[in-house]
């Protein structure tokens, strides 16, 4: 059980790891950077990243820290570990609700205006989204870090 325990913990936080990663990249590249350009470019552009961006690497790397932290704290309450196991619950609950819920209220419902919107004030289109897109993504990319974080210090702790 120790084998499968070390195995779900590294998982969870290469994971963690990856999930912040792409928050980060975004907040402090991506857009940024499409906030440079014409936006009728900047439209299109987050368009085609919002389709590119549903793949399994992605998704294993969104949804599986969810399911390996949760089975983490699991399997170290088995080994008598409790702060550890407390540790890696708290980290997938701030995942939870700092990721993924987070994504399904905000994220992708502005994607989704984005993608809908009929529009031709491509200025208008993109100032509506840029600014709320980037303030909820540096919510997502925060809380991640600090899922990842704990993450950290559980196996730290154990």
């Amino acid at each position: 059980m120790v084998t499968l325990t070390v195995i779900a913990a590294v998982l969870t936080f290469v994971l963690l790891s990856g999930a912040y990663g792409v928050y980060f990249a975004y907040s402090n590249s991506v857009v940024p950077g499409l906030d440079r350009v014409d936006a009728e470019q900047a439209v299109a552009a987050m368009r085609r990243m919002n389709v590119v961006i549903v793949n399994p690497i992605f998704l294993l790397s969104f949804l599986g820290p969810v399911i390996t932290g949760a089975a983490t704290g699991f399997l170290l309450l088995g080994l008598d570990e409790t702060t550890p196991a407390l540790l890696f619950f708290a980290s997938t609950v701030v995942y939870l609700f700092g990721s993924i819920i987070l994504t399904g209220a905000v994220n992708i419902p502005l994607n989704n205006a984005l993608e809908n919107s009929t529009s031709t004030d491509w200025e208008q289109r993109w100032a509506d989204f840029s600014p709320r897109w980037r303030k909820w993504n540096l919510a997502r990319a925060l809380l991640s870090m600090t899922s990842l974080a704990l993450a950290g210090i559980g196996l730290y702790a154990w």
